[in-house]
């Protein structure tokens, strides 16, 4: 799939044209905390370079950063050892993305979720929030008591991008609905602590929320069991994680990641490089909302008129969802 690709500045167009670099692809991933197999995020990057591989026949390298202080050690050694181009999904690498690809402007590298404007880097950003709008609409329909929850990993701005959008999607159908919200922490151990994320879940279920969404990677395994065990509704994120909990499993909220890293994957090999900034939203098919066997039993058709008839709004501009990276403050909670 082609997304629509924003250069962000004249170098790093002038550069995309004149740099020499190898023809082929010789991929490498670095897949962040929580590791590749979180059924999330890091999945999602794995699915993606996957199918690079099969379509292609090309192999790549990767690593699972298992601490912060290996994430420049391994930008840095894949790109001394020749690999091209070089994917790390996460925020938290945008520091060392800056210095390394500094180091080597022959290498091309893609940043997911952070942005580093230099003329040898690829940026993709989501629209998080208009996809946390749409799941948030379906929360508030399929409620009966209208209360609703979120769990969020790592409590930083990205996180509250999704939180804000599923509130705002949730008020737009009950505006008297109640959101729960919870931060699992403060550090890199948030997205990788199923436990904790099960005892928040809980708290909320106790307080009546029947519809719980999480954006906390391998901790949201935690909270969708605790959703499923108490007989509620929980929302995936990332991945569709839909087959988790058949029945018990709402939507889930797509990022799609593995378009990210394959078409970076596929733009090199196919001599279809760009840098810059890219976007994907819900226009882009960046972001949306899962529809499968495990879950159609539960999505009504006034669900899907409802929330087509949004998804049409907000790629309009009718409907502006607010998104937190922008303006720290959040309108409807």
């Amino acid at each position: 799939m082609t997304f629509a690709r924003t250069l962000v500045s004249a170098a790093a167009l002038l550069l995309s044209a004149g740099a020499v670099w190898a023809e082929d692809a010789n991929p490498a991933v670095i897949f962040d905390l929580g590791g590749k197999f979180d059924r999330s995020f890091n999945q999602a990057s794995f699915e993606g370079a996957e199918r690079f591989k099969e379509e292609t026949g090309i192999g790549y390298r990767e690593f699972e950063l298992q601490s912060d202080a290996q994430r420049e050690q391994a930008l840095r050694r894949f790109a001394q050892q020749g690999y091209d181009p070089v994917v790390v999904a996460g925020f938290s690498n945008a520091s060392a993305m800056e210095t390394v690809a500094a180091e080597f402007p022959d290498t091309r590298f893609v940043l997911i979720d952070a942005v580093v404007d230099l003329p040898n880097v690829r940026s993709v950003v989501f629209s998080e929030h208009e996809g946390s709008y749409l799941v948030g609409m379906l929360a508030a329909m399929a409620s009966k008591t209208g209360k609703v929850g979120f769990v969020g990993g790592m409590d930083i701005p990205l996180i509250r991008k999704f939180a804000c959008g599923y509130v705002q999607g949730v008020k737009a159908v009950n505006p008297d609905a109640e959101v729960f919200q919870n931060m699992t922490g403060s550090t890199g151990a948030a997205w990788n602590d199923p436990v904790r994320g099960g005892e928040l879940a809980k708290s909320q279920i106790d307080r009546g929320a029947d519809v719980i969404y999480h954006a906390a990677g391998g901790t949201g395994i935690g909270v969708l069991q605790a959703a499923a065990d108490a007989g509620v509704l929980g929302i995936g994120v990332d991945s569709n994680q839909d087959y988790l909990h058949p029945g018990n499993m709402l939507t889930s909220m797509l990022k799609r990641v593995d378009n990210a890293v394959y078409d970076a994957m596929m733009d090199v090999q196919n001599g279809d490089w760009s840098t810059g900034v890219e976007v994907m939203g819900l226009a882009q098919d960046g972001v949306g909302y899962s529809v499968d066997e495990f879950n159609e039993a539960l999505i009504t058709e006034e669900m899907l008129t409802t929330t087509d008839q949004a998804r049409t709004e907000i790629i309009s501009g009718e409907i502006e969802v607010h998104d937190y990276m922008s303006d720290d403050s959040c309108p409807a909670s």
